[in-house]
């Protein structure tokens, strides 16, 4: 059993890009970055979600600490980082289409492992998570039961995806309507989810410095998938940091404004340890909640429910 809590030994890894994928309808191909370890096999599968501008090639440190301990990372570019003009029709439909582009790589999860050198006949396609950061948190939360409400406030079209078994969601954007700042609702009107229906086990990971010009609320926005959802069962609560968590999308991203190697390892520590229990390799996440808990952790805590 893989122990997070210690420096287990972690394993060679390949990365390729761009993997291009038809996306028929999308007007662009779908191209993704693919993490993988080098040895192994029935590897799980990752499904990774980028914040809002940012590509296929950022959260690399995250990606490559997740294949390095077992699994198949895949990460799309979404359309928003594509420069579209203000004015293409694609625009209203953006949030959608990146959900969309999640589970057009599942529907072609045969290619991506065929265009990785090696990989071929190694993946297990019966263990999927998906993860998101940011607005990527709400394309990943969508594929295991949340919903987006309408205008009217009814609830849109579920996107749940029966192959995906649970989400990592870093910085989940929390409730619509009045907890929206003027400029989300005039720009992201889509950020106005409904949680009653994300019932696959997740882990909510929010920082307590957290705040975002898109509510009006405080960082406490950014718990609300955990508090309003049956399935995210588990939060990690980072103290002092602010929306990078401490710099997870890569040294390269200069809007870290929260920098610290410790708090990136924290992250990538406990979701390794929860994505391996809720796919159903071993117990390591119940020994890494033990652990902080125990030992008051000074630079998070975990809430359970």
């Amino acid at each position: 059993m893989y122990d997070t809590t210690t420096d287990a030994p972690a394993s060679p890894t390949v990365a390729v890009r761009p993997v291009t994928l038809p996306a028929p309808g999308r007007g662009h191909d779908l191209q993704v970055r693919v993490t993988a370890p080098t040895t192994g096999r029935d590897l799980p599968v990752v499904l990774f979600s980028h914040g809002a501008t940012l590509t296929m090639d950022d959260y690399a440190p995250l990606a490559g600490f997740w294949a390095s301990h077992g699994f198949v990372v895949v990460q799309p570019t979404h359309l928003d980082s594509l420069g579209l003009p203000p004015d293409d029709p694609r625009a209203p439909r953006t949030w959608r289409i990146r959900a969309d582009d999640l589970t057009g790589v599942l529907d072609q999860l045969g290619t991506v492992e065929a265009e990785v050198p090696g990989l071929a006949g190694r993946v297990d396609h019966d263990r999927v998570a998906v993860a998101g950061h940011s607005w990527g948190a709400q394309t990943a939360s969508t594929l295991v039961g949340a919903r987006v409400l309408d205008a009217d406030g009814t609830p849109g079209a579920s996107m749940a995806d029966p192959r995906v078994r649970a989400a990592v969601l870093l910085c989940l954007p929390g409730t619509g309507g009045a907890d929206l700042s003027p400029l989300a609702a005039e720009h992201f009107p889509f950020m106005n989810p409904d949680f009653a229906e994300l019932k696959a086990p997740s882990l909510v990971v929010a920082g307590d410095r957290d705040q975002s010009p898109l509510t009006v609320r405080g960082p406490d926005w950014f718990t609300d998938g955990y508090h309003l959802s049956p399935g995210a069962t588990d939060l990690l609560t980072l103290f002092g940091a602010e929306h990078g968590l401490g710099g997870i999308q890569g040294a390269h991203d200069t809007r870290t404004t929260d920098e610290s190697p410790e708090r990136v390892a924290l992250v990538q520590r406990a979701t390794l340890a929860y994505l391996r229990t809720a796919v159903g390799l071993d117990d390591a996440w119940p020994a890494v909640r033990r652990t902080l808990t125990a030992a008051g952790e000074p630079l998070g805590r975990i809430d359970r429910k």
